[in-house]
């Protein structure tokens, strides 16, 4: 699974995501943190990605587009780049379940 972090998550987590989630990519290193989400939407489908959030827009997407792209949404609120990190990698194997599932669009971790 390949993830794409959205604008409201730190860039310095695609280096600590890599062993992890290999080819993690983010909006910001990707020159997108100004774009429209719809369009950041399109590029996660383009590219075979799962869009990681703390922004509920993405869901509302999902709602209204289905999948793909599928949304990690992190309900954690305003939390360290540390907690999400951890959030990440100890969820992997749910992560990867969620991805493989066919009828899932959207997981929301707490």
């Amino acid at each position: 699974m390949r993830l794409l972090l959205d604008q409201n998550l730190s860039y310095k987590l695609v280096r600590q995501l890599e062993p992890y989630y290999p080819a993690t990519e983010h909006v910001r290193i990707l020159g997108m943190d100004r774009t429209d989400d719809r369009l950041i939407w399109q590029y996660a489908k383009d590219h075979g990605l799962t869009i990681v959030t703390q922004d509920a827009d993405f869901e509302l997407l999902a709602q209204l587009y289905g999948f793909p792209p599928k949304v990690i949404w992190l309900r954690c609120g305003n939390t360290s780049s540390a907690n999400i990190l951890h959030l990440l990698v100890s969820n992997h194997d749910l992560l990867a379940a969620f991805h493989d599932d066919e009828w899932l669009a959207c997981l929301e971790l707490h």
